[in-house]
């Protein structure tokens, strides 16, 4: 039986925050941040980084171009055994920065695969190539940016967690669990559950969940190729299945994932690993006795519209999950980190360079992002609504079976940037046309499903993709190339850049 299976050992606790999301916090979150108004005078670092799971990568950039970082972990700075999967082409920014040799960047790439599945329901599948379709082993990665970021003069303070800071004219103080640390700079790669966050948000609850449980197997058929975004049931328990697959090395890794808003008909962890369990034999084609449990695995992604999230103080940078810099579509900050390093660690150099320190000027590190925000829309779009009774549970998966019909006919320019988190006006436009004219009824029931409100909202943000992609086309040309101490010039079309799409590089 499915309920004999025991769940992740991390499940009780994953559980008791997702009952604290959905039903908003009783108090506002204590301040961890203040402000002074006496000089600080001499600094330890001109970096402090919060959290090095994912914040070694930028502690790694900056360190090697010889700024004074000082990354605070409060455990050991490891990695998580299970695999990263992301693709070569996202990797290749680990090369550019010459933050692993190539060497170190092959050895990290443990598992590939060919190609990853795409289907839902009844629909048709189609197969995309280049997707996600390479396990990163995180032990390895982290182990090798350690040991680079130590090379360059970084320090790593293990066992030491971040408690407060004070801002001050010339600096920021940091309280750790271990002591006092000074610094330029404040960057916060500590996650959802960042304190720093919390106080940001000032108790504002998400708007949307990605809940997620899995686990990596032995016992399932052996199958070289893996899924990407994939359903063979209809809704059910109030809420939509999907699921992800992924060959690795001491198993097969697979995700039943969904997405959800905070009511609390909404499924809890609990049932979605009871149904994990139960669907599991049906889709890897095998009996629960046969599979032997390498890990099993459960994760809470929250979500939030006011994103990326820009600090309300001087001398502090959100980075990776703190900032929200990834779509609601995706969950994991590791894809969206890799993709905004290079131009974080840049923009960052020169911050610190032009002493540009200021809340406006760091705010211009993580702009508004409409290619993400109009992604909300389709987020909506496959959550289950609870008060239609007539309701037909199928119809999520026919939506996106026309979504993806009409991506793929386009051709990969259109489905491989929307696959890796990066939407384009001219593949939005071609995939909503195709849906329309594929399926007008669907459409129009559709619509009053999402409400007046989401439509306008979203409508803003196709408009402001738009605008973006004008603006980028219109100030990338050579003559308009400034002085390069033009901080705020490089950031507003780093924005237009990003914030239409257009930093993303088509696999040859």
């Amino acid at each position: 039986m499915a309920e004999l299976i025991s769940p992740p050992e991390a499940l009780p606790a994953l559980e008791a925050w997702w009952g604290s999301l959905r039903q908003g916090p009783t108090v506002l979150p204590p301040a961890v941040v203040h402000r002074c108004s006496e000089r600080l005078g001499s600094r330890d670092a001109d970096v402090v980084i919060a959290g090095g799971t994912l914040g070694i990568l930028l502690g790694a950039a900056l360190a090697r171009r010889g700024w004074r970082v000082i990354l605070i972990e409060r455990g050991i700075l490891r990695g998580r055994e299970q695999e990263w999967n992301t693709s070569r082409q996202e990797l290749q920014v680990l090369l550019e920065l010459e933050l692993l040799t190539p060497t170190e960047w092959e050895a990290i790439q443990v598992t590939h695969y060919p190609s990853g599945r795409i289907g839902f329901g009844e629909g048709p599948t189609w197969w995309v190539e280049g997707v996600l379709n390479v396990g990163v082993d995180p032990v390895g990665l982290l182990e090798f940016l350690k040991q680079h970021f130590l090379d360059w003069g970084g320090q790593v303070r293990e066992q030491t967690g971040f408690l407060s800071a004070t801002v001050h004219p010339d600096g920021i103080r940091i309280q750790t669990t271990a002591g006092q640390l000074s610094a330029q700079l404040l960057v916060d790669a500590m996650g959802h559950r960042s304190p720093i966050v919390a106080q940001a948000r000032q108790g504002q609850p998400p708007d949307s969940v990605c809940l997620v449980v899995g686990s990596c197997a032995q016992g399932l058929p052996d199958q070289p190729t893996g899924d990407l975004f994939y359903s063979f049931t209809p809704a059910q328990n109030g809420y939509q299945p999907f699921w992800e697959a992924f060959p690795a090395r001491d198993g097969r890794t697979t995700y039943l994932f969904t997405y959800c808003d905070r009511d609390p008909r909404r499924p809890s962890l609990e049932r979605l690993w009871q149904d994990y369990c139960r669907l599991l034999p049906a889709y890897q084609g095998a009996e629960l006795a046969q599979i032997r449990w390498v890990r099993k695995l459960g994760g809470v992604f929250p979500a939030y519209r006011r994103s990326p999230l820009q600090l309300p103080g001087d001398r502090l940078l959100a980075v990776g999950d703190s900032s929200g810099s990834q779509s609601p579509l995706s969950f994991g900050g590791f894809g969206a980190m890799l993709r905004h390093l290079d131009r974080l660690q840049q923009g960052i150099h020169e911050a610190l360079a032009q002493r540009q320190l200021d809340r406006a000027a760091l705010a211009l590190l993580q702009p508004y992002q409409p290619n993400l925000a109009v992604t909300w829309l389709f987020q909506k779009a496959m959550i289950p609504p609870l008060a239609e009774k007539n309701w037909d549970p199928n119809s999520i998966n026919r939506l996106l079976s026309r979504v993806f019909e009409a991506m793929m006919a386009a051709g990969p320019q259109v489905v491989q940037p929307f696959l890796q988190d990066v939407v384009q006006l001219g593949g939005l436009a071609q995939a909503l046309w195709g849906v329309m004219r594929r399926d007008p009824a669907l459409v129009a029931a559709l619509l009053p499903r999402l409400g007046l409100p989401e439509l306008l909202a979203w409508a803003g943000h196709f408009g402001a993709l738009g605008l973006y992609e004008l603006l980028q086309r219109l100030t990338d040309r050579p003559e308009l190339e400034t002085d390069p101490q033009d901080y705020f010039w490089k950031r507003r079309r780093e924005a237009w850049r990003y914030g239409c799409g257009r930093d993303y590089k088509l696999l040859p």
